[in-house]
Formats: structure tokens, sequence, C-alpha cells
């Protein structure tokens, strides 16, 4: 294949363009040939074989942005794995478990991920890009497919029974949903090791409390830790975990980055997909990289030990591959650790904080904000750090121009004020508009313009809603988890955007997240909470990057090295020769 077309159905309004405007302008139409076509279901319908690049004329005649034409990297030359509709996304080649390893991928959102591990864990049939046939190919087919590379070996050993495979979904809400009871009956029910070893995992994932608890009232961290004791307590030896930190606090995900790498061995072998770069990185040893577009195709690159597969990312360049899947390298800026050297104006401030919520007290020491801060906010779940930000947004104050404004966006998105999920996009934004370059244009926002709230996904909920904080007219900024359903490099984009606008503006901003490294790319100081989940916390700070990530790892009892590459912060393993030397300095965070 060197090219494929998209057709995105529900973008297509064949009477909106007056009757198939693409197929009435295309070369290849007019030359007798039936490139462009009336589909069945009345949308547009492309034979791909018969497209030429001057075809592109078509594509971009559409209104609705409905066609893409994308040419494809040079080198592929086999058929996809995997194809959902004639004219969708494709998915070629596929990452592959390896016994005693754990494998981590990673890669963009709409790029294939969990269609590669679906395929892997056999919850998706491979079609090998035949969408016409009423049959799926057998595994003897993916053997043929694959032959002369390592899948051939996977799929023969699962053809002879020789795997056994669980899996961990991305979306653990649906738990709540499909099962009825407790969650001590739901995991009894699907239980296949002994008593003492199905106790030692729920202890092991934190959840042995939380037997007799409906599984209905369970929090996001809460169901994603029972997701990963009712993968891992099936007699399987190949196990996969789709976004397993997603809902966990930083504590919660080191913990159980531990658990899951300890399930690596001689005769287990474990897949994870995940977009915290920090933990991927401490736990897996190889990394597949997918590349592509987005929506449209996605490649599977060949496994790379997990340091330079993740630098590879950063640098947006496969050189094995000649493929330059990104214009830009991403670097991490040193200037987290330094201090301006002239403090600038104070913009806000707020009092000492004591809140009781039924049992929870939440007391915060008195602090400052100035001009162009950008602070982070760390702790564990259950702390009081989204109470703290709902404080804040009460603040009160004079600037030049009046009173103090504040723009905070939620948690949870749907609290937004003045959402409705049957507004269009466009609608919600309007005050978004003006920031073209800053916020429209590298959030791909304009795309979504005719989409209605409820049509969007996590991910572009949280850029829209995120986009319509930021171009509030504030001078406080508080955003609470905004990475959540954000993949790596939109977690990066994102930080860029919150410290250039805070910078043009002169404005400050206050991030609640779990993400370290995107802590660390977007934060200049840190506000750090302490205390007991569900029973106290207390926040303290603002602190320099320096001062506040020791304090904050102090409690964690980790510690963070720089690579000499990019710059990006990665986690020491525990007991490892830096991890001691740091914790003797007292310098965890930050040491070169």
């Amino acid at each position: 294949m060197s090219k494929i077309v998209i057709v995105e159905k529900e973008k297509c309004n064949p009477e909106g363009c007056g009757g198939y405007l693409c197929a009435r302008v295309s070369p290849s139409n007019r030359a007798g040939k039936e490139a462009f076509y009336e589909d069945k279901d009345g949308k547009i319908g492309v034979n791909e074989e018969l497209v030429s690049d001057i075809d592109r004329i078509a594509v971009n005649k559409c209104p609705f942005r409905a066609l893409k034409l994308i040419n494809l990297p040079e080198q592929l030359t086999e058929k996809p794995v995997h194809r959902y509709s004639k004219n969708g996304f494709a998915l070629f080649r596929l990452p592959v478990p390896i016994f005693g390893k754990v494998v981590g991928i990673m890669g963009r959102n709409g790029i294939g991920k969990s269609t590669a591990v679906k395929i892997l864990a056999g919850v998706l049939p491979a079609n090998l890009g035949d969408t016409e046939s009423e049959e799926k190919p057998e595994v003897q087919a993916l053997i043929e497919h694959f032959k002369g590379n390592e899948a051939q070996g996977y799929f023969e050993k699962l053809r002879d029974k020789k795997i056994t495979l669980s899996y961990k979904p991305q979306q653990v809400e649906q738990l709540a949903k499909a099962y009825e009871g407790t969650v001590g009956d739901l995991l009894k029910k699907i239980n296949e090791k002994d008593e003492k070893e199905f106790e030692r995992i729920l202890k092991e994932v934190q959840i042995d409390h939380l037997l007799d608890r409906d599984i209905k009232v369970l929090s996001g961290g809460e169901l994603q830790r029972v997701a990963i004791a009712a993968t891992v307590i099936k007699n399987a030896n190949v196990l996969f975990f789709d976004e397993p930190t997603s809902y966990l606090d930083i504590k919660q995900r080191m913990r159980n980055a531990n658990f899951l790498q300890s399930l690596a061995d001689d005769e287990t072998a474990v897949m994870i997909i995940d977009h915290d770069m920090i933990v991927l990185d401490y736990m897996s040893e190889l990394v597949h990289l997918l590349y592509g577009r987005e929506n449209a195709y996605g490649i599977v690159s060949q496994p790379k030990a997990t340091k330079a597969g993740i630098n590879v990312y950063l640098d947006g360049y496969l050189k094995e591959e000649n493929v330059r899947f990104r214009d830009n390298k991403i670097h991490f800026p040193k200037h987290a650790v330094e201090q301006r050297d002239v403090m600038d104006s104070k913009l806000a401030e707020w009092p000492a904080i004591t809140k009781t919520l039924g049992s929870f007290t939440l007391t915060a020491e008195p602090g400052v904000i100035h001009k162009h801060d950008v602070i982070g906010i760390l702790g564990e779940n259950g702390i009081g750090k989204t109470t703290f930000v709902k404080e804040l947004a009460q603040m009160q104050g004079e600037t030049s121009r009046g009173a103090l404004k504040v723009s905070y966006k939620p948690q949870y998105l749907e609290e937004t004020e003045g959402y409705d999920a049957e507004e269009l996009v466009g609608s919600f934004l309007s005050d978004a508009m003006k920031y073209e370059t800053q916020l429209v244009k590298p959030l791909n926002l304009a795309s979504l313009y005719e989409k209605k709230l409820s049509e969007l996904s996590g991910g572009q909920l949280q850029r829209v809603i995120i986009a319509r904080c930021l171009s509030a007219d504030a001078d406080i900024f508080l955003l609470d988890e905004p990475s959540a359903y954000l993949d790596v490099e939109q977690r990066l984009l994102m930080s860029k955007i919150i410290r250039e606008m805070m910078e043009a503006k002169g404005k400050a901003c206050l991030v609640v997240d779990h993400d370290l490294l995107f802590i660390d790319y977007l934060s200049e100081k840190l506000i750090v909470f302490e205390g007991e989940p569900g029973k106290t916390g207390v926040a303290k700070g603002p602190f320099s990057m320096q001062e506040g990530m020791n304090k904050f790892l102090d409690d964690l009892g980790i510690t963070f090295r720089r690579d000499e590459e990019n710059n990006r912060p990665r986690a020491n393993k525990l007991a490892s020769v830096k991890d001691r030397e740091q914790k003797e300095s007292g310098k965890l965070y930050y040491a070169s």
C-alpha cells in the first residue's frame, strides 16, 4: 500500500455539498475511473487503488473535511494487520510480548495502541485488512502474515494453547456498569489462584479493605485497582494492561509499577500501554513506539530498550526505519529549578485555611501568588487537593484593573460552569476563538467546532474544557488534573501552552496533577500536600521546585535523576547505586 484514503463518515454530508462534490471534481473519476462513489450507506466511498495524488483536489474540496488522502512511508510494503472499515483506520504490524519482561507501548491517542493489544489479547479478531469478508481469519492466517518475525512465534504458541491470556481494558469505569454486587463477589467469581495468593494480590493492590463495598460506589482509582487485581488473579501467562495508572495518584502508581514489574518471570510476559512516561520508563525493559496519523493509520516500531526508545520518541525520528514522525524534538528545560532574578509583583494571596468536610479536615498555610507563576500541586488522592483548589476559586482581592478574577477547570469535566452536553463546541469556545495561535491551532480545536460536547472523546473534551478555562478573562487559572485523557505529546504540548500564556498575559496558574513528568515540564513552584488520605490534609508551600520535590519524594521514598540526552526526569530503581547515593546526599531530585 502506498497510500490510504480515510473517510470520516459522520462528517460526510452529500446534501450539504450539492451531491458528492468530491466525486464530481475528482480527476480520476473524470478519467472514467470510479475512485469516488456513492457507498451503500449513502455516504462517499473510495477505491484506494484507483486514487492518485492529483485526487487531493477532490479531498481538499470537501467542505466538511470528511476525507484524508495519506501517503504511507515508502518502506511500508505489507498489508494492514487490521482495518476497521474499507476507508477506516488501519493498523500495521504488532508489538510482541516477551516472557520474563515488561514490554511497554507508547504513542499518541487514536493511533492503534489499544487495537494492537486487543488483537494480541484475543479481544478483537484481526481481519488483515479485509473488511468485506464475513469470516474472520484463523490464527494460522496470522502466523502466515507474520512469517519470519517474532509475532509468528507468539501466534504459534497461542494456536498450540501454550499461552493463556488476561486483559485489563482501558475504560475501568465500565466495571461499575457491567457488574452488580460487591467487589468480593466479583473477584471470588473469577479467581483462579489459591486463597493465600488471592489474599496477597488483593493486599498488593490495596483493595483488601474494599471486598464488602458495592462496586457501583467505587472511585475511579478504586475501580482501577480492582481491574488490575481481576487481571492478575487469573491463571494466565501473558498479561495485558491498558493504561493501568489512570485515576491513581503518584504513590499508587509507583506501588503498582513495582507490583506489575514483579509479575514478569521466565513463564510470564507482561505488556503495558501507558501515557505516564516516568512510570512506563520505570517498569518496562523494552518499548514499542507507535507512529502514524491520528484516526487514520498506525505503525508499530521494532522493540527498543526503554531508555533509548523513549529518547527516540522525544526526538521524533526513527533512524532504523528512516521515519520522522514529528517535526520538533522535545527537550526538558532547566528553568524549572531556577528562580527568577527579580520577583514579579504580587497578584493574589490566600489566608490560612481550615476546612472540615465530615471526618476530613484540610489545613493550609497562607500563600502568595505572583504574576507569571505556574505552581504545581502534588499529593495523594483523598488528601484535599481538589478541596483546596475550590477554596482558592473563591479568592477575593484587588488588582490594578479591579476585583480579582478566577477561572477554574474542575477535575470532573461535566462539572464545568456552563457545561451543556448538547451545545456545539464552536459555541462553547466562543471566547477561545480569539486565541487562534495560542489555543485553537495547537490543540486542533477547529475540527471539533461542529460536534456536540456529548460527542467528544475524553481527550477531546479535556482539550476543549482547558481551552475555555484559559481563554477566560481572569487573573488566576486553576486546573484540576488537566493531563487526564491526554496522551504523552498532548500533555507536553499543554504544559508549553499554559506556561507561554501565563508569561504573555502576566497571569498565574495553579495545576493539580499526578503525572510528575507533566508537573516537571510545567511548573516553576510547588505546593505539597501531607497528611492521611480521607482524614487530614495539610497544604504547604509554594516552594521552589528543588525544595518542593525533595519534600514530596522523601515521603514517597524514591529519587529522580536527569537523562543526559534531553534532561527528562527518570525515577531511579529502588536501592540502586544512584538511588542510595541521592538519598545519602539528601538530593532526591534534579541530581546530575
